[in-house]
């Protein structure tokens, strides 16, 4: 269960961890992808209009889980690399207490948002009862959501990335059964795909906890490490608040735009709502660097290896930018048809493309910028992260969406671009604040507070 990351070619170690992140975050893509192509085969523009909408409020959720769940990723990184087995379990402990809290506490107050989240979010008239009940089926299911991440970051953070992978990967293969036996056999539209999604999430923790009592990680949880540790409940909220603020931000940008899109029409809202779940898969490869790169990062930081920590950068930069510019290419001529895959309506498949041509370059500036935000977050320093992020949101992205959606209302395309816009303003950010930080001797001061 345990790898030692602070050894051996870094390059090397860089694939090892992110093979399995990359697939894992793969199939869990999948989960809202597999409910958009399946009821786009049994349903109407409004059943996948209510469940494009309703799975981009779960993925903002979701995705402000993972990130409140990075300080638990980085702080067993750093113990691991410290060889520190009793502050690793020190820091699980806490996060167990921690997040059964968040997960009582969510459980309660989103059930009870369902209808001002549909007024939020400005869903179209006809999708407004499926995206009611695809909500509350999935609000009622997020204890399971939380504890599947949770549990996942804790592997990540012991540097074990292939488990999270089996784990999805049998619940992915569970979620598309029963996508295609609630929505397809017995026609329940999107509370089937709800279901679907709510009941494998549930499979896959069953599944993470068994093979726990299983394996011996080497790391012994005591009654007392659930008991909340100041300085170790600290370190985790230190780190993991801002980097769930910040993907918080990032998705209450992208339901903006959503809300921009749902008053052009039907049409651009399911657009607009199919590009969002092209763009989550396209953006495998940027994404799983920034956990990448904090996981391997914190081990090395953890053990005194800073050169290490900054060649896992460098290596992470080099992949993410060459990705982004192959696929930004290749989209410019395959757009239409990758949309089609999701609708049959020309309209919407032409309008598709429009917006995924433009969107599609955020994919070369946001592995840089999620590369540097893992760098941070493994020094403990996600703040900035955080910064980058709302800079741009509030200067660029979302003014950006707004004027463009006003000065071109024929085309998507300039609201596309706007959004490649707002990732090019982080990575300036992110190169200003590394290169300051390195002037500074932040690795200095590090070592001499270890």
């Amino acid at each position: 269960m345990e790898k030692n990351l602070t050894s051996g070619s870094v390059l090397k170690n860089i694939v090892y961890f992110s093979l399995p992140y990359l697939l894992s975050y793969f199939l869990q893509t999948l989960y809202g992808m597999a409910d958009l192509f399946i009821i786009g085969q049994f349903e109407g523009v409004a059943g996948t209009t209510a469940v494009s909408i309703g799975s981009q409020v779960m993925h903002m959720l979701t995705v402000m889980i993972v990130g409140l769940a990075m300080g638990t990723t980085v702080s067993i990184g750093q113990a691991i690399g410290a060889n520190d087995k009793r502050r690793a379990a020190n820091a699980i402990g806490n996060t167990v207490t921690l997040f059964a809290v968040v997960a009582a506490g969510m459980f309660a107050i989103l059930l009870l948002l369902v209808n001002p989240i549909l007024q939020v979010m400005s869903t179209p008239q006809e999708a407004v009862a499926g995206t009611r009940i695809y909500l509350t089926i999935c609000f009622v299911g997020i204890p399971f959501i939380i504890a599947y991440n949770v549990i996942s970051s804790i592997f990540r953070g012991l540097g074990d990335s292939k488990s999270p992978m089996y784990f999805i990967a049998i619940a992915c293969v569970v979620n598309i059964a029963l996508d295609y036996l609630f929505m397809g056999y017995f026609h329940l539209g999107p509370a089937g795909a709800a279901l679907g999604t709510t009941m494998s999430q549930a499979f896959s923790v069953v599944l993470a906890l068994i093979v726990i009592i299983k394996k011996q990680s080497g790391i012994t949880l005591q009654k007392s490490d659930l008991r909340p540790q100041k300085a170790v409940m600290g370190q985790l909220l230190q780190i993991g608040i801002p980097v769930a603020l910040q993907d918080g931000f990032i998705q209450i940008a992208f339901i903006v735009i959503t809300i921009i899109a749902n008053r052009r029409g039907l049409s651009a809202a399911a657009a607009v709502g199919i590009v969002e779940k092209i763009i989550s898969f396209l953006f495998l490869v940027p994404s799983s660097m920034l956990s990448t790169v904090s996981a391997l990062c914190a081990q090395n930081i953890g053990a005194g290896k800073y050169d290490r920590a900054r060649a896992t950068l460098r290596y992470a930069l080099m992949i993410a930018v060459g990705f982004g510019i192959i696929v930004s290419i290749v989209i410019q001529f395959i757009a239409e048809p990758v949309v089609g895959l999701f609708t049959t309506d020309e309209v919407v498949k032409t309008m598709g493309g429009q917006y995924l041509r433009g969107y599609i370059f955020d994919c070369v500036f946001a592995g840089m910028h999620f590369s540097f935000s893992g760098y941070f977050c493994a020094y403990g320093r996600s703040e900035f992260s955080f910064l980058h992020n709302i800079t741009s949101i509030l200067l660029v992205r979302i003014p950006g969406v707004y004027l463009t959606s006003k000065l071109f209302p024929a085309s998507l395309f300039p609201m596309g671009i706007a959004t490649a816009c707002g990732s090019l303003l982080s990575v300036i950010i992110c190169l200003s604040v590394f290169v300051w930080l390195e002037k500074h001797g932040w690795e200095r001061k590090h070592r001499n507070g270890r």
